[in-house]
């Protein structure tokens, strides 16, 4: 089309012919298209953006787990609060998600998946805008494993051996076993820290932020003073996890209120 018109002032002569009027209309349709494709792309991308659904409650320390990778890392969320002492997790609606009436439990557009652990490795696969967090490299990758297992395996089960008894079965006092495990598995943390900053390495990964969840839980039974390296890493946390405060300290303050009265009995 450039090459009719760089000689004439229309397309086919120096005067105006219905050969301009069709031309025109055909660039203007043709833009009018352009629009409509655009728009109708844009409102498929918004559907599919929707954020998937988090069943979480603050309490918990696997939940706000989740809640601090996914602020770290700047995934969105939908997060709905779950009443455990109203039994919503039991509700036929919830079991049909979850049959373990767990909490974190995630929709993400009718795909359903829980414990935290589960969650979060999913979601940075499929929605981090970078492996920084929970790298490719199957070594790195291995390394944050291992520490998401063992907060899986040691710390939380730590938590949840003293917590249960509480809640649901009135006891009142905290053995003293269970404080000389949490003790001992300071020590690995301790270790796991060595001279790094971080627990995975130098930088912030999905191990930090599940563990220090646990972490600050379990500090209303074991303080940290002898614990140095692990005391500035949760320091370190707590300034340089984005989105810490709201993910993480409203729930810690809950937890502390509900079990700090049984730690002097410890």
């Amino acid at each position: 089309m450039k090459s009719f018109s760089e000689a004439n002032s229309f397309v086919i002569n120096d005067w105006q012919t219905s050969t301009d009027y069709f031309v025109q209309d055909s660039f203007s349709l043709f833009n009018d298209c352009i629009k409509i494709v655009s728009y109708s792309i844009l409102t498929i991308q918004e559907t599919k953006m929707t954020p998937p659904i988090l069943y979480s409650t603050d309490a918990s320390p696997p939940c706000r787990g989740v809640l601090l990778a996914v602020a770290a890392a700047g995934i969105k969320l939908n997060v709905q609060e779950i009443h455990l002492m109203d039994g919503e997790h039991r509700k036929e609606e919830f079991l049909k998600m979850n049959p373990q009436h767990t909490l974190p439990t995630l929709d993400d557009d009718g795909f359903h998946i829980w414990d935290s652990h589960a969650i979060v490795t999913y979601l940075f696969d499929k929605y981090a805008k970078d492996d920084s967090m929970y790298p490719k490299d199957l070594q790195k990758r291995a390394v944050i494993n291992q520490r998401l297992h063992f907060d899986n395996s040691i710390l939380f089960p730590a938590i949840r051996e003293i917590a249960a008894p509480i809640l649901y079965k009135g006891v009142t006092e905290i053995p003293q076993d269970r404080i000389d495990f949490i003790k001992q598995n300071f020590e690995f943390l301790e270790i796991f820290l060595g001279n790094s900053d971080w627990m995975a390495g130098n930088t912030l990964t999905l191990a930090d932020t599940s563990i220090i969840a646990s972490v600050t839980s379990l500090m209303v039974f074991v303080p940290l003073d002898q614990y140095p390296k692990l005391a500035a890493w949760v320091k370190r946390c707590e300034d340089k996890i984005p989105g810490y405060a709201k993910a993480n300290t409203a729930g810690v303050k809950i937890f502390h209120n509900l079990f700090g009265k049984f730690f002097s009995k410890a």
